[in-house]
């Protein structure tokens, strides 16, 4: 089983809002066949707490949009690793420092990767597609 369509709308969507504020490292992985409580994960990266926390906010306006609410959030006043929880997915904004220390990308390495749009990996966001 792979992940939903309603986890890559959301995924693709939280890529989006991540890459309009400049994150970096952004990489989506499909994690339902490892995980029964989420189907994929977006991981992306910002330079500094402020940043991180811009992302954030962006995510949670878009995924809003949506109709997905977080869950839960943890780390936002840190500002270092940010995780929201939307159920079908789970946002890990991260510092670069700590993305490189924690190297989720490792750990999860078994999981395959969501495609993201060309927009996307570009770091445009949706300013490419206006």
């Amino acid at each position: 089983m792979s992940a939903s369509d309603r986890a890559i709308d959301l995924t693709i969507a939280a890529a989006r809002a991540a890459a309009d504020l400049k994150a970096e490292e952004i990489i989506a992985l499909d994690v339902s066949e490892q995980l029964v409580l989420t189907d994929s994960f977006l991981i992306a990266s910002g330079t500094n707490e402020r940043q991180v926390n811009a992302i954030v906010d962006a995510v949670e306006e878009a995924l809003h949009k949506l109709g997905a609410k977080p869950l839960r959030r943890e780390g936002r006043s840190e500002g270092r690793w940010v995780l929201l929880d939307f159920g079908d997915v789970v946002v890990h904004v991260q510092h670069a420092e700590d993305r490189v220390y924690y190297a989720l990308e490792r750990l999860w390495k078994d999981c395959p990767v969501i495609e993201l749009p060309e927009d996307v990996r570009s770091g445009e966001g949706a300013e490419a597609g206006e």
